[in-house]
């Protein structure tokens, strides 16, 4: 060791104290080492390093086995654990590195239990290549168990280690994972990659080769894309083999949409919702072959659930998605106008087109008729899920808390007492029962003041789509289908592209992609609803946009002349784009048309 450890380990050991008589006349007490024992004026004594200028109340102890103190650059002691090989600015004493030790142990110990209880077979018959299952390693390698207690294999040829058996390589066709990478698995089964040089995760793969990262070509991750696209399928045929035949007309103007929209639909029998949409704008010219539902559901689904008219508000201040609001019931008609919505919801989702808004994930478990848990209220309440995550760490009874089986919850300045169970405000929260209590205390909070209205939005769910049409879907594939995609992907959208009276090279389609990609996100959704209606994304991107007659891919045609603005078809996902001469008379030209128009047979 060096001799900065000799001599702080024989400071440590050779430290003083002074007399009272000394300390109240102001003088100090010092020993022939750099540290010095000092008394404050409660008589308290403190120790001073004369090295580093430092004071503490811990009297200096010898520096533990295999320590040695260091000074940076900037002349501040650290301390090197050459155990270890680690370093740290506190200062170590034996209690803390004993602590320490036996900590390691007994996580070594669980990890190994966790280890062997993986296998369907004992750890030690793993470690025994004999009883593998694999059969044995080839030629060089070996199987060794690290602290954590997690396998790894050492290749003896070219002195390199690996996480992944080498038996195994090569089954999935897949690369091996850079130097220092390790591929594992979320609860969900869902993989993610770990990064043991700058100790960070992600869900993008290393080796390259999927340009969409972990998401598939139906905006979920790829595990699941076979697995969603058969759920889809399966949904898409209950759809159609229900579908009636003949169409159902529903007649609304823009300025009264919420109100016309509502008493024709809740006018019309549930099963005639199933027939084809064919939405008319009062005063327009627009014919509908698809494009004019979808703008009717966008704008709709706006007004609906806008927070303004109480029926729903944002989870939270950082969260904006939608949840029922309890204050709802000031309007007396309230649970007429969920089941409104609720069959609203479910014709979006039958006839495959998308809303404005998206709901809570607690929302969608409450559709699929899934268990809640405490997890899902950090989404919307962080400070509500942080004090029952508080109950469930600490003992209640030693710190005094005074809980008992009841709530208060306040609705429009009122506050009324809640008991989660049967006289729960006579019965008092314990370390037995307090698991209980943080059950009914969950199910309470997703449930409070709103269980007419879910009732309401899920019977009118239910009368166009049956809720067990949904079962093989879970919450987040539910908000997939119903929201579409987030985020536009401009290689997938100019990949998806075709051109009538164009070419790919043309001048005004190179200025047109160039201007898409000069857009942030909220320009290039106006510009994608200027022409299909619509600003979401089918869960297929871009490759399954619908037209008239089925799949209908963005198209743009050269049609009119330079002095003409941009027009779009949206039941055909087409643009006209006139022959403009300039980058800068085509920019200004198709903005204009963007956030200037609005309705069909604009000219």
């Amino acid at each position: 060791m060096s001799g900065t450890e000799n001599d702080f380990n024989k400071v440590g050991t050779g430290t003083t104290t002074t007399t009272p008589s000394s300390q109240q006349n102001g003088t100090v007490a010092s020993d022939s080492s750099s540290w010095e024992t000092r008394y404050d004026a409660q008589n308290r004594p403190y120790y001073v390093d004369h090295n580093t200028r430092t004071t503490t109340w811990e009297r200096p102890q010898p520096l533990p086995y295999g320590w040695e103190r260091r000074f940076d650059p900037r002349g501040r002691p650290y301390y090197v654990d050459h155990n270890t090989r680690t370093t740290t600015w506190q200062r170590p004493n034996l209690d803390m590195v004993n602590n320490w030790q036996q900590w390691r142990n007994s996580n070594r110990t669980i990890a190994l239990e966790h280890l062997q209880n993986r296998f369907l077979f004992p750890m030690q018959t793993a470690m025994n290549q004999e009883n593998d299952p694999l059969g044995p390693l080839p030629e060089g390698w070996e199987k060794r168990v690290d602290e954590s207690g997690r396998l790894y294999y050492v290749n003896h040829r070219n002195r390199t280690t690996q996480w992944d058996d080498p038996r195994t390589q090569g089954i999935l066709k897949e690369d091996p994972l850079p130097e220092g990478w390790e591929m594992r698995y979320t609860v969900d089964g869902v993989r993610y990659f770990v990064d043991h040089n700058t100790r960070t995760t992600t869900f993008q793969d290393p080796r390259g080769g999927q340009a969409k990262g972990p998401m598939g070509a139906y905006g979920v991750p790829i595990q699941y894309d076979r697995s969603f696209r058969w759920k889809l399928g399966q949904f898409r045929f209950l759809c159609s083999s229900n579908a009636l035949p003949g169409h159902v007309k529903i007649t609304v103007s823009r300025d009264n949409l919420f109100e016309d929209s509502f008493a024709q639909i809740m006018r019309l029998q549930p099963f005639d919702l199933r027939r084809r949409l064919y939405i008319i704008f009062k005063g327009e010219e627009g014919l509908d072959y698809g494009g004019v539902a979808r703008e009717w559901f966008f704008h709709l689904s706006h007004d609906v659930l806008n927070p303004m008219y109480c029926l729903f508000e944002y989870a939270s201040h950082s969260n904006y998605c939608l949840q029922i609001n309890p204050a709802s019931s000031v309007n007396p008609d309230h649970l007429v106008y969920f089941r409104f919505i609720g069959r609203f919801i479910a014709m979006a989702l039958y006839h495959g087109k998308f809303i404005d808004s998206g709901f809570t994930l607690p929302f969608y478990k409450r559709m699929l008729s899934k268990k809640l848990k405490l997890k899902d209220i950090e989404t919307i309440d962080p400070e509500f899920y942080n004090s029952l995550v508080w109950v469930n760490d600490n003992n209640i009874e030693e710190c005094g808390l005074e809980l008992f089986f009841c709530s208060d919850f306040e609705v429009l300045g009122k506050v009324d007492q809640h008991d989660l169970k049967p006289g729960g405000s006579e019965i008092k929260v314990t370390e037995e029962n307090k698991e209980e209590y943080i059950n009914l205390m969950t199910n309470w909070r997703f449930s409070r003041g709103v269980e007419e209205q879910t009732k309401a939005f899920l019977d009118g769910f239910s009368e166009v789509v049956p809720l067990q049409w949904l079962q093989y879907f879970d919450e987040r594939e539910l908000e997939l289908m119903l929201c579409g995609m987030q985020e536009i992907d401009v290689d997938d959208w100019e990949r998806n592209t075709i051109y009538r009276h164009y070419q790919r090279n043309s001048k005004q389609v190179v200025w047109f992609w160039k201007l898409v990609a000069e857009l942030d996100n909220e320009k290039r959704t106006r510009l994608l609803q200027f022409v299909t209606g619509t600003c979401r994304l089918p869960v297929g991107g871009f490759a399954e946009l619908m037209g008239s007659n089925g799949p209908q891919r963005f198209c743009i045609e050269k049609v009119g002349k330079e002095t003409w603005l941009p027009r779009s078809h949206t039941c055909f996902n087409r643009l006209d784009l006139p022959p403009y001469r300039s980058y800068e008379q085509l920019v200004e030209k198709l903005t204009f048309a963007i956030e200037e128009t609005e309705g069909f047979g604009q000219e």
